[in-house]
């Protein structure tokens, strides 16, 4: 049974990510040094040598223009050794074409999967869900995805998400239902009559004086 008292820590959106020290595919990092200034996608998997987690790693290195076009650093995770990593990543490698460049954390302990609330016993006790942590440049956790072992991340949603989130942050603004770049953005509601008034008079597009939208500047 869970209770209160065993229930596993999860960090939560806008907790700063939790730092740690681990040694990866590309060297041993300390995450508070590696994500510094930067925004990071964190995202772990359940095993090396696994169909669904190789699509989805691929998935990432194929990306990776994407993610740099975007200042966004990724790393990876499950709780295999650093070996297995190196022999996963040259399997792909050598069968697909495919490298992944980003770091891979070889979590063996749990350490890193405990202080980030991807082992879910309800799920599975041995292995990493598919969880997916999006981290803005102070440290801050912005956005987190949860997905069960047997069901592969969705990548244009991973990647819409990381530019919303940057959108929002850059414009002050909210974003609507499935919002994609180019659509308008949710005006913040007004917070007194004068400014209620003052939308109205607006260009906004207007659904009611709560809910209006605006274009964005173009990039």
């Amino acid at each position: 049974m869970i209770t209160a008292e065993n229930t596993p820590s999860m960090p939560r959106i806008g907790d700063t990510a939790p730092d740690f020290e681990a040694m990866t595919t590309t060297g041993k990092l300390k995450f508070s040094e590696y994500i510094k200034d930067s925004w990071t996608v964190l995202f772990s998997h359940p095993a090396d040598f696994t169909p669904v987690c190789t699509t989805e790693m691929s998935g990432f290195a194929q990306e990776q223009a994407f993610f740099d076009g975007r200042q966004t650093k990724l790393i990876g995770l499950s709780i295999d050794s650093i070996h297995s990593h190196i022999a996963w990543v040259n399997n792909v490698k050598k069968n697909t074409g495919v490298l992944f460049e980003f770091p891979i954390i070889a979590d063996i302990d749990m350490s890193v999967s405990k202080l980030y609330g991807m082992l879910q016993p309800g799920e599975s006790e041995t292995a990493a869900v598919r969880a997916v942590f999006f981290i803005d440049p102070n440290a801050k956790i912005r956005l987190i995805m949860y997905y069960p072992l047997n069901v592969g991340r969705n990548m244009d949603e991973i990647k819409r998400v990381l530019i919303a989130l940057q959108t929002a942050d850059k414009h002050k603004c909210a974003l609507p239902l499935n919002w994609t770049p180019g659509e308008k953005a949710i005006v913040p509601p007004p917070k007194t009559v004068a400014e209620m008034q003052e939308r109205e008079a607006s260009d906004y597009e207007m659904v009611d004086f709560y809910l209006a939208k605006k274009d964005l500047p173009k990039d």
